[in-house]
């Protein structure tokens, strides 16, 4: 009778980890999905220079019809300078500072398998430039380096938000769940015929 409890205990667990494996399987395809993996200024840096250009890292190569930045600071208003450039897993645009104050880059982009991904990076300007007359129609230019100091707070390197995962996080825990579950199981089964 041991042996019979034996199979039977070694066939449960080979059930369950195929229903394990196969709880996993529809989250491959979230390695297809793009995400920001960094950006220059960082999310919530406070800069008392103004970079030249924002640039944004990604996971994956974003492609140009399907990636979307815009930049706006104080008051809602626009602070890009210019379109954006592509340079492989990165998307720079060019920077117009205006007033002091909060600074949001916003992206939209479609990662290889069609999933929309997008997110914000926010920093604050702690010195801004003067207001334009509205006769003034040279660009404002900025000596101040690429990369500003970094700041001291946490280095996440992706915003808050930056990436929705497509509800496979749910998937990892049920998997994991099914594997402990038949782990247990299988040990439950061997003390059982182990005292027969």
């Amino acid at each position: 009778m041991g042996g019979r409890v034996a199979r039977v205990a070694r066939t449960w667990a080979v059930v369950l980890g195929v229903v394990a494996a196969s709880a996993l399987l529809p989250a491959a395809p979230a390695a297809a999905h793009n995400s920001l993996t960094g950006s220059d200024p960082r999310d919530g840096a406070r800069l008392a220079a103004a970079p030249e250009r924002i640039e944004l890292r990604f996971l994956a190569t974003p492609k140009e019809a399907t990636t979307e930045v815009t930049v706006t600071g104080p008051d809602n208003v626009a602070a890009a300078g210019g379109a954006p450039t592509f340079a492989g897993k990165r998307v720079t645009v060019p920077f117009r500072p205006g007033a002091a104050g909060l600074y949001i880059v916003t992206y939209r982009l479609a990662s290889d398998d069609g999933h929309p991904v997008k997110g914000e990076i926010r920093f604050t300007l702690t010195t801004g430039t003067p207001a334009e007359s509205p006769s003034a129609s040279a660009p404002l230019t900025s000596a101040a380096p690429t990369s500003a100091a970094p700041s001291p707070a946490s280095p996440t390197p992706a915003a808050a938000g930056a990436d929705d995962d497509g509800g496979t996080g749910w998937l990892w825990a049920a998997g994991a769940v099914v594997v402990l579950a038949a782990l247990g199981g299988g040990l439950l089964l061997r003390r059982r015929a182990a005292r027969r």
